[in-house]
């Protein structure tokens, strides 16, 4: 099932149904001109008797014509008006008809990006991902807006429809399995993002061994395909100010290495590459809608397989910074990506800040639940900034703790740090804390760990279930409001 919108004309169809907005009383007497005499007073009569608790209202006015009545309450949030269209969605998926009117003229609201917010949290709770179904649903449901009035303006359409395309691309890439998605795979597909604009460089096993970066390396080493770092580059300012940086973690599959995890519910582990998925939508994004700013995502690509050749507990490798570490647990591999991207990125780049995401830790899950994702950071401004943000378009974060006195929990007695605290507990902060370690110039820094925000089994208000696409919308907010 797939959603079509349509600005262009209104539809000559009288089957086609419509959709109108009136007030949180149901009050229909602006809705006059919109309809005939006898759906006016049909719809009149009734709607002075309905629920007024609910949002949204069906009338049959025939066997191929129905009405669809919805009330606006005063002071909606864009968030709330987003959460609107995506039940506006789950009602008109399950109804036999294929095309809808709606009246931009009734919205009555003083929100004048209303129509626009409506429409995208619509699309975005369309999503599915059947790539894979061999019967496939064909079924488009077409949108016509009519009237001459509260029309989302032509960049607000872009600016919507990039991030629409963005947080799908994102979906896509947690969706697909681990047979398809590996990293010579994922590679790959970041190599034509150079058609949006991007500029696209990949490091492969030989650059990255020349580079000196054994943590990230360590980590695929068990695997029959390759390891890689690969940067995207969005120059988008007019002047040559640093970047904004935005680094994910890409394990494609992971079986835990020879700390092996248990069978049950490993195959939700292609979903590991969430945070790397997050950068790629967000560049996507950013390249789409032409943003205003230079930014540049970076993602360490690896598979965490168990082979003669994987890396075992115990094991100590040179990182990217050249300090070592000791591998007492090789499940908490992702830390050993993000290390060596994060020095990477921040030597390379010079970054204004970087924000890092990552599927880390089951901690955060026993924090947290799914409703927020943690947020561990070195720079008070950022941290309120991305919290903001988060408020804003309901992708909701939470600051937990990093401090100097974490730091002997994670120090080795056999290199210069491990990467788990075996003595246990805070086991997200001890994870935040050793990534803090990789960086080395006190860039402003945040670290978003979404192991329970990433993959949804029940869905939430702007996803049907699966992959989310956590974070493309609240760091493009963070960057729109504050840095462009």
């Amino acid at each position: 099932m797939s959603i079509k919108l349509n600005y262009s004309k209104i539809s000559t169809n009288n089957s086609s149904s419509l959709v109108l907005f009136c007030d949180e009383k149901y009050r229909t007497n602006g809705l006059k001109k919109y309809l005939s005499n006898t759906e006016f007073s049909y719809i009149n009569d009734i709607s002075k008797t309905i629920d007024t608790k609910r949002n949204l209202h069906i009338f049959e006015i025939n066997s191929k014509k129905k009405i669809l009545l919805i009330s606006i309450k005063k002071n909606l949030k864009n968030s709330e008006v987003e959460n609107l269209g995506a039940e506006f969605f789950k009602i008109i998926k399950n109804i036999n008809k294929n095309e809808y009117t709606v009246i931009s003229d009734s919205i009555i609201s003083n929100n004048k990006s209303f129509l626009g917010y409506f429409l995208h949290g619509l699309k975005l709770k369309s999503y599915e991902f059947k790539k894979y179904k061999t019967k496939k649903e064909k079924k488009i449901i077409l949108i016509n807006i009519a009237g001459n009035k509260n029309k989302p303006s032509s960049q607000e359409q872009l600016k919507f429809k990039a991030l629409e395309e963005g947080t799908f691309y994102a979906r896509d890439l947690v969706s697909e399995p681990g047979n398809i998605l590996h990293p010579d795979e994922y590679a790959k597909r970041l190599s034509s993002l150079k058609k949006d604009g991007l500029k696209v460089t990949i490091y492969d096993e030989k650059k990255l061994k020349q580079l000196g970066m054994y943590s990230l390396l360590g980590v695929g080493q068990g695997s029959i395909r390759g390891s890689y770092l690969v940067t995207m580059e969005w120059n988008g300012a007019k002047n040559n100010s640093n970047p904004l940086a935005f680094v994910g973690k890409g394990v494609c599959f992971d079986t835990g290495g020879y700390s092996l995890k248990p069978a049950k519910f490993m195959e939700d582990m292609t979903y590991d590459m969430a945070g790397s998925a997050t950068v790629v939508g967000l560049m996507k994004n950013f390249a789409l809608r032409k943003a205003k700013i230079n930014a540049v995502g970076v993602v360490g690509l690896v598979e965490n397989m168990v082979s003669g050749n994987a890396q075992r507990p115990g094991d100590i490798v040179k990182s990217y910074s050249g300090k070592t570490i000791e591998i007492l647990n090789t499940d908490a591999e992702g830390r050993l990506v993000l290390a060596d991207a994060l020095t990477f990125t921040e030597k390379k780049f010079k970054p204004r800040f970087i924000v890092d995401l990552a599927t880390l830790t089951g901690a955060i899950i026993v924090s947290l639940g799914s409703e927020y994702a943690g947020l561990f950071s070195n720079d008070d401004k950022l941290s309120k900034e991305i919290f903001n943000a988060g408020e804003k378009v309901e992708e909701k974060v939470w600051r937990m703790p990093l401090h100097k006195n974490y730091d002997k929990l994670m120090n080795s007695k056999n290199a210069d740090v491990q990467n788990i605290n075996y003595v246990g507990g805070a086991g997200s902060t001890t994870a935040a804390q050793f990534l803090q370690r990789f960086i080395l110039n006190k860039t402003p820094w945040a670290h978003l760990d979404i192991a329970g925000m990433a993959f949804s089994k029940y869905g939430g208000a702007l996803n049907s279930g699966g992959a989310t696409g956590f974070g493309v919308r609240l760091l493009n907010q963070l960057v729109e409001e504050n840095y462009e």
